[in-house]
């Protein structure tokens, strides 16, 4: 008989642009990691369309997995338990789970490969605005996979139409996984307009143009009769019999539900212990220590979330959503539309891009490496104390692709000002630190609205691939003036955070009755699994510190002054 040390979960993290799988101990030790791209579909003449694949991704998860368990040499009978996390797209289906083209067009709702309508696609603001202008109490909560639900029954045959059935990716995954529609709270209440409470709201859903899903039910959106889950409890029987051959493991293999892949971040590091100066804490985190860590995850864009143990609203900011990874607690998500893609874009666009390459590759380094360099060779000349005086006169808005928290507006737009006649390395290395800032300072933003509303958010728990770059970390302590810890590995806290899923499903018992033992048997996984972090104090000496005031003023003005100069327009253009 195996003991528990013997046993191994496997975490898969469906992201923008890839699928992952971690093999993962009882421990949480990373064993084998895989990770296979994925395809992403734009549209030539229209910049706000993103479209990918579940047939393509499912593809690249069996890659992932059978890799980890190669390199590995684990039988699959030691894996006891799987989970997922993906981004919140949208995945669209007929009712036997063939894939239904989302693509405009003749092909639209016909079977075929593109069927999922990326986050990051902006297909559906007029329905979004139309939705908006309902007052509807689940607006309260606010939601994104409505709007393009709407805008594929506005254009798909309505013989079509209702055939499909909806998904956010990570309970599609699920779905694909078991051949249970069984739904997660996390996606329902986060993404689908499944109000805490009280569930499905039938006149929203006839007010906007949806009523077929109050008449079947809601049949194909899932979650009728209340039937979700809360994160990892066991979908269906586990894995199916076809799921199973794909993947290389055990048929019944116990399946978590789902969660976003911000969520599985969340599970991923905020029951970190951490290191400070080399040395570990010995504070070990307790259930309600929860409320005081925003967890947030970096990537290509960002997102922030807070549990707490009330429904806290905050204007802008996503929720508060209840159960969606504890029974009886809520979160509340904060974002950043653009922000590794942010920085990614003012870097590739600049006139000196190319001689950023050509020096990373002679001196064998990254360009951030060479950016930082430069900065800190302005910095000598300049005899400024931080790099922040190194751009002192220097202001970026970074909202290029609009703003999701806390201002909520699409529309929002970026802006610089503190421009030269200059377009060498050094104005490269100016724009690539107000960039940083401007994303810091957006940072502090979202969470002092959060904690002005009742949050009391005290540190930061970063994941993903920002949370390597150690210069913007201290940046984050410095402006948002509290503690940033970083994970183990930065790439591995979400993947890690969905193995805890599979551990949740084959530990768990639902439905006991007893919340607060289902939290606390919870947590203690997440507190067992999750490796020590590091903590980055806040460093800023006094002068920098006014310096970053004064720019978070700056920030907050520019906001008010886009606003007012959008209406000053529209008020020109009126008849």
């Amino acid at each position: 008989m195996s003991s528990q040390q013997d046993h191994y979960y496997i975490g898969i993290d469906v992201g923008t642009g890839s699928a992952r799988a971690a093999l993962v101990k009882h421990d949480g030790t990373l064993v084998a990691s895989s990770t296979v791209e994925t395809k992403t579909w734009r549209d030539d003449n229209d910049h706000r369309i993103f479209e990918q694949s579940t047939t393509d991704i499912w593809s690249a998860i069996r890659k992932t997995v059978k890799t980890v368990l190669s390199e590995a040499k684990v039988s699959p009978s030691d894996v006891k338990g799987l989970g997922f996390d993906a981004t919140c797209s949208l995945a669209v289906t007929d009712l036997d789970g063939q894939p239904v083209t989302v693509s405009k067009g003749d092909d639209l709702g016909q079977i075929g490969e593109r069927n999922i309508i990326l986050w990051a696609d902006h297909r559906a603001e007029e329905e979004a605005n139309s939705i908006n202008s309902t007052g509807s109490v689940v607006l309260d909560y606010l939601e994104m996979e409505i709007p393009k639900t709407l805008w594929l029954k506005k254009r798909m045959k309505p013989e079509l139409f209702s055939r499909c059935q909806f998904f956010d990716l990570p309970d599609f995954l699920t779905y694909r996984a078991t051949g249970n529609n069984l739904r997660s709270t996390c996606s329902l209440t986060c993404k689908c307009s499944y109000v805490p409470n009280s569930g499905w709201q039938p006149e929203f859903f006839q007010k906007i143009g949806l009523g077929e899903f109050v008449e079947n039910h809601y049949k194909q959106l899932g979650g009728a009769n209340g039937q979700v889950a809360t994160a990892g409890l066991p979908v269906g029987k586990g894995l199916s019999k076809q799921a199973a051959q794909e993947l290389g493991l055990v048929e019944g293999t116990p399946v978590g539900s789902a969660v976003i892949d911000a969520y599985a971040g969340w599970l991923g590091t905020v029951a970190a212990r951490y290191k400070e100066g080399g040395k570990l804490s010995e504070f070990v985190p307790s259930i309600d220590e929860s409320r005081h860590r925003l967890a947030a995850c970096a990537g290509t864009s960002t997102c922030h979330i807070v549990q707490s143990p009330k429904g806290v609203f905050v204007n802008g900011v996503w929720g508060p959503y209840k159960d969606p990874v504890f029974p009886g607690w809520w979160m509340n998500e904060g974002g950043q539309s653009s922000t590794g893609q942010l920085i990614d874009f003012m870097i590739t666009t600049h006139p000196a891009y190319p001689k950023l390459k050509a020096l990373a590759e002679d001196r064998k380094t990254s360009i951030h490496e060479v950016l930082h360099d430069e900065l800190e060779k302005l910095r000598v000349e300049e005899k400024a104390e931080s790099l922040t005086e190194v751009t002192k006169d220097m202001h970026f808005y970074p909202d290029l692709h609009g703003n999701r928290s806390p201002i909520a507006d699409p529309r929002m737009r970026g802006s610089i000002v503190g421009l030269e006649l200059d377009d060498g390395l050094s104005d490269l290395a100016r724009k690539f630190n107000v960039t940083l800032e401007a994303i810091a300072l957006q940072t502090r933003h979202i969470v002092d609205e959060m904690n002005a509303k009742g949050h009391s958010i005290e540190s930061i728990y970063m994941s993903g691939g920002q949370a390597k770059n150690i210069p913007l970390m201290q940046l984050f302590a410095n402006t948002c003036n509290m503690p940033v810890v970083l994970p183990k590995s930065s790439g591995a806290a979400v993947v890690l955070g969905a193995a805890m899923l599979g551990r949740f499903a084959a530990e768990l018992e639902p439905d006991t009755g007893d919340i607060e033992a289902e939290c606390e048997a919870r947590w203690k996984i997440m507190v067992e699994m999750t490796p020590p972090g590091t903590l980055i104090a806040p460093g800023a000496s006094a002068r920098e510190k006014k310096l970053l005031e004064a720019k978070y003023k700056i920030f907050r003005e520019s906001i008010d002054i886009q606003k007012r100069w959008r209406a000053e327009i529209e008020e020109a253009l009126k008849n």
